[in-house]
């Protein structure tokens, strides 16, 4: 009983015009933490994703386990690594540009076109890894969700739902990340000398799965924020 009093009222009641400098402090925190984001993110995935091209192209050696695949694999290898290499240069771009349709749209075509070339060629890539059938799998697997959630962001958009478009790109923009983090994983591996096909099996399902997570989460809780907030004048009534 003592939580229902005046002073619980005045909170549920609380001015819009208290809540709207709030409203506006949390936007300006959100746009703030989305380029720093950016900007770090841009760091690491640009590189990688310059590296991928140039190894696609035969710029610079492969490691002896890759050159195995591509002994295998002469012509979907590099296609893969060049495709996936312009997917993690041009989706950030286009989620730089997204308010900007006349490049939006043309960069994210051809952004869906690389995916796609991606996470097909990375099928027949995961079967014929040097790796065990764990790693095999995670590899696999990932490129299926990277094709699925590409596929759905496509419908979204052509079926008019930008919102849900926006969340899936997200979701692909993350499984893409998953081959930078198993570098860096393997990198960690090499220098630590841990149990590297134990540590690799792992990683091939981990680097993708909770990147993928997070996005999840973190697009679910950004797109429900605002719905709280535009009923809190409501409960004043």
């Amino acid at each position: 009983m003592a939580l229902i009093g005046p002073r619980s009222v005045e909170l549920e009641r609380a001015d819009p015009q208290r809540i709207a400098p709030l409203s506006a402090l949390r936007s300006h925190a959100v746009r703030f933490a989305k380029v720093v984001a950016f900007i770090v993110a841009s760091s690491i995935i640009f590189p990688a994703g310059l590296m991928a091209i140039a190894l696609g192209f035969g710029a610079m050696p492969l490691p002896h386990p890759l050159y195995l695949v591509l002994q295998r694999l002469p012509i979907v290898f590099p296609l893969h690594m060049i495709a996936s290499g312009l997917t993690l240069i041009l989706i950030p771009l286009a989620l730089l540009l997204r308010h900007r349709p006349s490049l939006h749209r043309p960069i994210g075509r051809v952004a869906f076109g690389c995916i796609l070339t991606g996470a097909l060629s990375a099928l027949p890539v995961a079967l014929c890894s040097e790796a065990n059938a764990v790693a095999r799998t995670g590899l696999f697997v990932q490129g299926v969700a990277w094709l699925g959630f590409a596929v759905a962001a496509v419908h979204a958009v052509r079926s008019g739902n930008v919102a849900s478009h926006a969340r899936r790109m997200i979701a692909v923009a993350a499984i893409a990340s998953g081959a930078i983090w198993l570098r860096l994983v393997t990198a960690v591996a090499t220098v630590f000398t841990l149990p590297f096909d134990e540590v690799y099996a792992t990683a091939t399902w981990l680097c993708w799965i909770v990147p993928l997570a997070i996005a999840l989460v973190w697009t679910k809780c950004s797109t429900a924020a605002p719905v709280i907030l535009r009923r809190s004048p409501c409960a004043a009534r």
